[in-house]
């Protein structure tokens, strides 16, 4: 408890001054980008930004192993018990809830970002059916690494499933917007996925050297687009703007280029000054086809070698953890509302309070 109250403090006046660098709102959607460390000597970590458009309200869940779920509200659901307790970030739009970002219990992380390329394909009833607003649960409840994860997805049992969503652009109004999303997979050996839906079928990129992790164009175009660059094979300068193609660039420079931490603070803080550099301020979005060039509003950082999972919102100058050490025994879904701007700081495990699992289920938008 020592170390982590020292990290707090350590890291307090940098979240302090990237809040006023960043956006404007809570918590959200899907945009956004990803990084992984997984050789710097301390722990396994993965970093993740949020950039969207809207304020829409967030909570951290504790969801243990045995709840039982449904895929889609429709025929041949995909129904699952929960074989791992996991915790995640939940979203709310509308005020129905489903997680965009998690870890469970055997180190395995999920972080779901946007993709306009997604394609899902066609609704087909004859597989079990899943919607994309589970698609992070399903996994974090089923899969204890990466390989086992990868292996389920390419043998396409189940099929995900596309919704829309109510997206708020201030210069549009709200609209339905496709959640065109693409997954990310890391666990605590440091392995590594990016698993992109094209033309209905899923693109599968499995190796412990796909660190990084934004939005459009697919994976394969970021690594080409990588290799003009600096220190990638090219004469390019490292580009500046909030677009996907110039966050990928930066986080990848950056993190090829950290130090090797002398500690696990270092190690955590590190981290979060790449997503910190590939965050986006205080923006008004304009472009409803594309919510990632919006702001960023949180961030998370998971530590999937000891069980913490970090959230900074972007309007609070306080990080907050939480750790699955604190539910040992506890058979209960469990969460802490995140959503009011409270004041909350350091590790907040015992101040989850028990919750109805059911309120995460597939959105109903009309």
């Amino acid at each position: 408890m020592v170390f982590f109250k020292k990290f707090f403090y350590f890291c307090a006046p940098l979240v302090f001054l990237s809040a006023a660098f960043l956006f404007f709102v809570d918590d959200a959607g899907f945009a956004c980008s990803r990084v992984l460390s997984a050789n710097n000597g301390q722990a396994v970590l993965v970093g993740r930004n949020m950039d969207w458009p809207e304020n829409v309200d967030s909570a951290l869940w504790f969801l243990p192993k045995g709840i039982k779920r449904s895929g889609i509200d429709g025929p041949n659901a995909a129904v699952w018990s929960a074989k791992y307790g996991s915790i995640v970030l939940a979203s709310s739009v509308k005020g129905q809830s489903f997680a965009a970002d998690g870890i469970n219990e055997k180190g395995l992380e999920a972080n779901l970002l946007w993709l306009n390329e997604s394609d899902y394909g066609k609704r087909d009833n004859a597989r079990p059916g899943l919607s994309i607003a589970l698609w992070a649960q399903y996994i974090l409840d089923n899969y204890s690494t990466v390989e086992e994860a990868v292996k389920a997805i390419e043998q396409e049992k189940i099929q995900i499933v596309d919704i829309n969503i109510p997206m708020y652009i201030p210069t549009v109004g709200t609209t339905m917007t496709k959640a065109s999303l693409h997954l990310a997979l890391a666990d605590k050996t440091g392995d590594s996925a990016v698993i992109e839906y094209i033309n209905g079928k899923p693109v599968i990129y499995h190796d412990r050297a796909y660190t990084i992790m934004t939005n459009s164009p697919t994976f394969d175009k970021q690594r080409e687009n990588l290799k003009q660059y600096q220190g990638f094979g090219g004469d390019k300068s490292l580009p500046g703007t909030s677009q996907a193609t110039d966050r990928f660039v930066r986080a990848s420079f950056y993190m090829k280029n950290l130090p090797q931490p002398n500690n696990l603070r270092e190690a955590l803080a590190y981290v979060l000054s790449v997503t910190r550099n590939a965050s986006q301020p205080f923006i008004v979005s304009l472009d409803p086809k594309n919510p990632y060039t919006a702001a960023t509003i949180w961030r998370t950082l998971g530590d999937l070698t000891n069980g913490y999972y970090y959230y900074e919102s972007t309007i609070s100058p306080y990080l907050v953890w939480a750790d699955f050490a604190s539910f040992n025994g506890i058979a209960e879904a469990m969460k802490i509302d995140l959503s009011k701007n409270q004041d909350y700081h350091g590790n907040v495990s015992k101040l989850f309070k028990k919750a109805d699992p059911s309120e995460l289920k597939v959105p109903k938008f009309d």
